[in-house]
């Protein structure tokens, strides 16, 4: 624009930033610009949904009779998902498209974040070499959060919009308290860093651990020393100009691997599965819809349905007869009471199942009209995925529809032993519950109750131990055994976290020991407080903490992302 004078002070150049109101203006913009050749800029579209329908009109009328010189342009972000879509089909196929994508890669985006700045930016604080470590240690942080996305939940429990705004605000803080004060306070800027500038996106706690414990990595007085390193194979580099950073990084930053994020190599095998896996499950779903599969076709659609739905009814046990249970207990024990919320609510999900599926084969057998639910659960069932209805009422999951199906009928067998008598299993399935805080809870109730002790000042002792699930005959005294967790991005051996083994995504656990102590008592030197989840997704579905032994740094299985699972 500037080159063929187009300016905001020749007035032929109007930018208007959409949001609250300024619709009018950029209409008002719109009408000068095409009587008198102008160019007009609309930056975040994506903001006024509602009023792109008038703009696709108003462009429409305008590419008649406007001036030669007239042009327009859009901005917007791109939509996170398919149903974000939202700019008009009229506007997108008289356009030309770009798109800025974020580089790729711990090199690329290393050198971008340092060329936020200039050898005059390096200049310009009189403590010269604190200030160049410190930058480049950001620059560093910087990068390093912001590819971490990729590696799904095991990177970041939730995506966050780490931006550059963050970086060069960080730098503008380290400049004033470096100029302010004699000594260099590094508590002071962690804090600033990791609380405000970068931990004001984060609104997860195991997030905010996560980068807490970056910068205790990245920014610590041993920078000054020349003893720092990054990443294994990358030492922080000494006093250099603008130049020579950007040539270091090049010479002497190891290829990408996720070694640079502080991950095991196995995090990278996930992420790749997980993708081609929804590429596989995309291309799916674009399958014809039509019952007949062409000429040669042995089974059709609906057959297919039909055997899986009669299958499926097949297998589905009656309902827990919960008033029947009720009349067998003596005392209704913190156990007891976990026992019957767990009937409760797999009684919720498995008569909706029944219902759903038995509405389905009436509507195939032509004795009901076919409704949008049941096509749903038609394609559902056929593409070998759990449907929206029984997502809703079930546990959280990311199996498909047969292991989905496999996995619900060991609860409800385990389930049905466990009423039987209502004595707690030498070993409890943890990964069995819809909700394995309450059994947590009620392992804490029933040694409060025992002792006499106050709940809140309780809290749960975990000893992994060497048993398998076979070997527990009995259950302990106090406490309980449980089994079925599986750790992600390290394993267990020999009474201590280690490094994973390459290619063992999800080792499983021993049997772990799990008993109430008053909170006073617990010992937490040498642990890792590792969390647990019920999935592979991490976020939402997280359920307790366990105290790991662990020999290295607890800093080490933080930035490894390491936390048990139970699927």
């Amino acid at each position: 624009g500037k080159k063929l004078g187009y300016t905001f002070n020749n007035r032929n150049f109007h930018n208007v930033s959409l949001g609250q109101g300024q619709e009018v203006v950029a209409e008002q913009a719109l009408d000068l610009a095409t009587k008198e050749g102008h160019w007009v800029i609309l930056q975040n579209i994506h903001l006024v949904a509602k009023w792109l329908r008038s703009l696709e009109k108003k462009l429409e009328q305008h590419s008649e009779s406007s001036h030669p010189n007239f042009r327009v342009f859009l901005s917007a972000e791109p939509a996170p998902s398919p149903d974000s879509h939202i700019i008009p089909q009229g506007i997108l196929e008289n356009s030309i498209k770009i798109t800025s994508e974020a580089s790729t890669g711990m090199h690329a985006n290393l050198h971008q974040a340092l060329d936020n700045f200039t050898q005059d930016t390096l200049e310009m604080c009189t403590r010269e070499n604190e200030f160049k470590s410190i930058l480049f240690a950001l620059c560093y942080f910087h990068a390093v959060v912001a590819e971490r996305r990729k590696f799904g939940p095991q990177g970041w429990n939730r995506s966050y919009p780490f931006n550059t705004g963050d970086l060069t605000i960080s730098v503008n803080v380290l400049y004033n308290y470096l100029e302010a004060s004699s000594k260099v306070p590094y508590d002071d800027l962690r804090y600033l860093f990791g609380e405000i500038m970068y931990g004001g996106h984060i609104t997860d706690n195991w997030d905010r651990r996560l980068c807490k414990t970056y910068l205790e990595e990245f920014i610590k007085p041993e920078m000054l020393e020349g003893e720092l390193l990054l990443a294994p194979g990358f030492p922080l580099p000494g006093n250099m100009d603008y130049n020579g950073y950007h040539q270091y990084i090049d010479d002497v930053l190891p290829p990408e691997s996720p070694h640079l994020y502080g991950l095991h190599p196995n995090a990278e095998i996930g992420v790749l599965t997980q993708a081609s896996e929804k590429l596989f499950r995309t291309v799916m779903e674009m399958q014809p819809r039509d019952t007949s599969l062409g000429e040669g076709a042995v089974v059709t659609r609906e057959e297919t349905v039909k055997a899986l739905l009669e299958e499926m009814l097949e297998k589905l046990t009656d309902e827990f007869n919960i008033a029947e249970l009720m009349a067998k207990v003596e005392e209704r024990t913190p156990y007891v009471v976990v026992a019957f919320q767990e009937c409760e609510r797999m009684n919720i999900l498995t008569s909706e199942m029944k219902r759903s599926l038995k509405e389905l084969d009436l509507g195939l057998k032509g004795e009901l009209t076919m409704t949008s639910d049941m096509e749903s659960l038609q394609n559902a069932l056929f593409l070998d995925m759990v449907p929206e209805s029984w997502i809703k009422r079930a546990y959280p999951s990311t199996a498909s529809l047969g292991s989905w199906f496999a996995d619900l009928l060991t609860r409800i067998r385990e389930l049905e032993v466990w009423t039987g008598d209502f004595s707690l299993p030498s070993s409890v399935w943890l990964a069995g519950f819809f909700n394995p805080q309450s059994f947590l809870t009620a392992i804490m109730q029933s040694t409060a109750r025992k002792n006499r002790w106050p709940l809140d000042k309780m809290t749960l002792q975990c000893d992994v131990t060497k048993k398998n699930r076979e070997d527990c005959a009995s259950p302990p005294r106090e406490g309980a055994y449980v089994h079925g967790l599986f750790m992600e991005g390290a394993r267990w051996d020999a009474g201590i976290i280690t490094e994973a083994r390459l290619k063992e995504l999800t080792p499983a656990m021993p049997v772990i020991f799990i008993r109430a102590i008053p909170a006073d008592k617990q010992d937490t030197r040498g642990t890792y407080p590792c969390p647990v989840y019920k999935t592979q997704q991490r976020g939402t579905t997280y359920v307790w903490t366990f105290n790991l032994k662990t020999k290295e740094n607890p800093s080490k299985w933080v930035l490894a992302g390491v936390a048990l699972l139970l699927q």
